[in-house]
């Protein structure tokens, strides 16, 4: 029996209605499960032939586990190894290169130092900041939001300069990037399996959580 497992957080909805489709549809030496997690040993596996995460992102335990599972040879979905190059702003400096067009934005140094550093740890950094050049290349409004990461946390609008430092006051270590405002008339997000299959699926981010996905687009 080939066991696919789905690893998840706080969400209520897909991973039930994930479980329940795969396991309807009935298919011999398949079933779906919430996956479990106890003991972790180097170069042993948990047991499951497929993983889906949905939260690794934010637990680091997870995210070792997950690693440990795909050179086992499991398949992890998505894949563990690109989270330690996956960020927004390297998204965004990578879409620039290859022609598609994204926000202009910048990426900001923590309002706070990081945990093991100090002044001294910054003597690179040129201090203040070029604050008129940023805001002259970005523009107001914009989007304040940390450069890695999901789940809508810490994102602010902002429209002018105050409302900035006042934000920026707020973030702590988050590594913050500042975005162009983009006025869209559609939104999609696009899956991916295997750098092969996409699939479209229209999403309206200003609905509620659970009414994002555009059930009957037009």
């Amino acid at each position: 029996m080939k066991r696919i497992g789905i690893l998840y957080g706080q969400e209520t909805t897909f991973p039930p209605a994930f479980v329940e489709r795969v396991n309807s549809k009935k298919e011999a030496g398949i079933v779906a499960e919430s996956l479990k997690v106890n003991k972790v040993i180097q170069g042993e596996p948990i047991g499951y032939d497929v993983i889906i995460d949905r939260i690794s992102q934010d637990v680091p335990f997870y995210r070792a586990m997950l690693k440990n599972e795909a050179i086992c040879g499991t398949a992890v979905i998505n894949n563990p190894f690109w989270w330690t190059a996956d960020d927004k702003f390297f998204n965004n400096a990578l879409a620039t290169k290859i022609g598609v067009a994204v926000p202009k934005t910048v990426i900001l140094p923590s309002n706070q130092h990081p945990p093991d550093t100090n002044e001294r740890s910054f003597r690179n950094l040129e201090y203040p900041l070029d604050w008129k050049g940023i805001f002259d290349y970005v523009g107001f409004p914009a989007y304040f939001k940390p450069f890695a990461g999901g789940g809508w946390k810490n994102v602010y609008k902002l429209n002018n300069e105050e409302e900035f430092f006042k934000a920026y006051n707020e973030t702590g270590q988050l590594v913050m990037m500042l975005q162009e405002e983009i006025i869209f008339s559609e939104y999609f997000r696009c899956y991916c399996l295997d750098r092969q299959d996409v699939h479209i699926m229209q999403y309206d981010p200003k609905q509620p959580h659970h009414l994002r996905y555009v059930r009957n687009p037009k």
